[in-house]
């Protein structure tokens, strides 16, 4: 994705090693500077699962200005050659969800079954923008098993690959690009937020929390509430604050065609001119 200048977009981070855990192979990068934020949930036992995703944060950090996919393809490399020099453990890995902001765009990128989320707070809708990498996946896809299982599939935690796969050159980095609107925060998280909390409480959170630091906050304390049997990790990022021009005030007002409200607002503007053209050269 093409990078704009930097907007000082408002986050918040957090990260918690659950109930249940004494370690946490969760961990977090946050470069509002750069406009890139990362969650990564590690594995491979005390000690390594560690290790591993805090080569994936360090890979990043390092680079902060790389696309992202080759970024996290190049976090993958780190991993097997850590593990090849004797840091960490053998068989170590680590999952990656990123974000990458410019002024109107983002792009999210990921491997593994850490997830991002997009909520709006003008509508209260929350969508799943990604696609775990996942042994369940692959069951719900092929119908094999219903929505409604996937939550609780004794299996739901096996994944299909992760960065530091020692069977795999290179992974497949998953990403998708969309366009800010105002309204709209980023939830980037661990799965110890995704299996303890269905998407309606996650959504029920968010509505009514005003600050991405209230409602990331609010996000770990539900999370353990229903049990924290997992390392959990939170990040929430608004949209960049958009300065109030005629044609921004306009878009609150046009329809959506598509994922760009300024897109709209120029394609309804555009139609209604069209349409007046047309009614004068008709009654002249």
């Amino acid at each position: 994705m093409k990078q704009s200048p930097t907007q000082d977009l408002e986050s918040s981070s957090v990260t918690h090693p659950g109930r249940k855990r004494s370690n946490n192979e969760d961990c977090y990068l946050s470069l509002p500077e750069h406009g890139l934020w990362m969650v990564a949930d590690g594995m491979g036992g005390h000690e390594a699962g560690e290790v591993a995703s805090d080569i994936v944060r360090q890979t990043l950090k390092q680079s902060p200005q790389q696309p992202l996919v080759d970024s996290i393809q190049a976090a993958h490399k780190a991993v097997l050659s850590a593990a090849s020099q004797g840091v960490g453990a053998e068989g170590m890995g680590s999952t990656a969800v990123g974000l990458r902001s410019s002024a109107e765009h983002f792009q999210i990128a990921w491997v593994g079954d850490s997830r991002a989320y997009l909520f709006s707070h003008s509508s209260g809708e929350l969508e799943l923008l990604t696609r775990d990498h996942s042994y369940v996946q692959m069951l719900l896809e092929s119908g094999a098993i219903a929505e409604a299982e996937a939550q609780t599939h004794p299996d739901r935690n096996i994944i299909t690959q992760c960065l530091g796969s020692q069977e795999l050159a290179a992974v497949t980095v998953d990403h998708i690009e969309r366009h800010w609107q105002e309204d709209q925060w980023a939830l980037l998280c661990s799965d110890g937020l995704s299996d303890e909390l269905s998407e309606s409480e996650i959504s029920q959170i968010l509505q009514r929390c005003k600050t991405p630091r209230d409602a990331s906050r609010e996000l770990v304390q539900a999370a353990l509430r229903a049990g924290g049997r997992d390392n959990i990790t939170v990040q929430i990022i608004a949209a960049p604050k958009q300065s109030s021009s005629l044609l921004q005030k306009l878009s609150h007002w046009v329809p959506m065609f598509s994922h760009s409200r300024r897109l709209d607002t120029v394609i309804y503007l555009v139609a209604i001119s069209l349409l007046v053209a047309l009614l004068y050269w008709t009654l002249n």
